[in-house]
């Protein structure tokens, strides 16, 4: 058992780290403020080849293993979550369909975009009806000479106001629907009847925006069937792939956020004094310290151990991804809540980092499968097995 990191991914982290603390740290407060993230950032993010992390390098990415993303993450989201979210998208969920499924000419028509930044990918598949109920969408396609026409409405779509090309999930027959009656399609901006509606306002990830789209007799060519005309009636097994790779991302960010709140509790605790000593000298917050400690540990090898058994698998690892959205982002939120503490009525102030992480944690125990879905996933396999 080798846990030694590889000197490339060492490489990029570091990269990523330096990025982190002298250009992103900086303006966390100014994002979280202004609900923006400046467009020069966001140069630099391309420029270091960021929206293409996953993305294979026979178009334009990077093509780094899965343990090379969760690493990448894992430094992203020691600062405002809305960093990683810009550019998660595009390596996860906005493209992976593409990467899973695509055929070659959509590939190529379509990863070299993504990969530079130019073009934002998203992921439309929930709806008002169709939450944790993925199968249970409404939106209609149906066939019209040499298109598809949808109809429906999507919501709570990550990067939905800024995205050019949205990876949209409609049903195609009512009678089959998840087994069968449900395809995967590749809807551009600019196509007729493509439409951004409502940007929602969220408890936290300010700077990163989730949206309403709306597809009012949206046509789309029938070559924009993800994976081609095989491969109607395929997309909600296409999703469920999709989705696997994000839940250890997922919980990527969640420990990267928990190593943050840690380290910042670590200095408060030593800096804070009451009754005449330091607070890091009083037991129970030693005890807060070391269980945080212990926790982000824990999870770090599941973590780790789940992305490298996907590298070596090449497969779906879907009762360990679930596993470890569970485990990381409710470890994530027991370690807030301790830092919260820990830092007493000022980790309750916005003047402090503590209280954006507070909030923005608490989606991610949400997003991409509810904690109720991955204990409904994790039993399923558990019980094939």
């Amino acid at each position: 058992m080798d846990f030694e990191i590889p000197e490339n991914l060492r490489m990029i982290t570091d990269t990523v780290r330096r990025l982190v603390q002298r250009e992103l740290e900086p303006i966390s407060r100014q994002v979280e403020e202004q609900d923006h993230i400046p467009e020069s950032v966001v140069q630099t993010m391309r420029e270091l080849g960021l929206f293409g992390l996953s993305i294979p390098e026979a178009y334009g990415g990077l093509g780094l293993s899965t343990l090379g993303e969760c690493l990448v993450y894992e430094e992203l989201a020691k600062v405002n979550a809305c960093f990683r979210n810009r550019i998660a998208t595009n390596n996860g969920i906005g493209s992976q369909g593409l990467v899973l499924d695509g055929t070659e000419q959509q590939k190529q028509r379509y990863l070299p975009r993504l990969a530079s930044g130019q073009w934002i990918g998203c992921f439309a598949l929930s709806e008002p009806g169709a939450g944790s109920d993925a199968a249970g969408v409404q939106t209609t396609a149906v066939m019209e000479g040499d298109h598809w026409v949808l109809n429906g409405r999507k919501h709570f779509i990550t990067n939905g106001d800024i995205a050019d090309l949205a990876t949209v999930f409609a049903v195609t027959d009512r009678q089959k629907r998840a087994k069968g009656g449900i395809t995967a399609f590749l809807v551009e901006r600019s196509f007729a009847g493509y439409q951004v509606g409502t940007i929602e306002k969220k408890m936290g990830h300010r700077g990163s925006h989730t949206s309403e789209l709306i597809f009012d007799n949206c046509r789309v060519p029938a070559e924009n069937v993800l994976g081609g005309p095989s491969m109607v009636g395929r997309g909600f097994q296409s999703a469920m792939k999709t989705l696997d790779k994000g839940r250890l991302t997922i919980g990527a960010a969640a420990l990267g956020a928990a190593q943050r709140l840690l380290e910042l509790s670590l200095d408060y605790a030593k800096q804070r004094v009451q009754f005449g000593r330091p607070i890091a000298e009083f037991q129970s917050i030693k005890n807060m310290l070391a269980d945080m400690a212990t926790e982000i540990y824990a999870a770090r090898q599941m973590l780790h151990h789940a992305a490298w058994l996907r590298d070596q698998k090449g497969t779906a690892v879907i009762k360990e991804a679930s596993m470890v959205k569970l485990f990381c982002t409710n470890m994530a939120g027991r370690v807030a809540d301790m830092a919260v503490q820990i830092h007493g009525g000022m980790g309750y102030m916005q003047e402090y980092p503590v209280e954006r992480f507070y909030r923005d944690l608490r989606l991610t125990r949400i997003y991409e499968g509810t904690d109720e879905i991955q204990r409904l996933v994790i039993a399923r396999e558990l019980l094939k097995e």
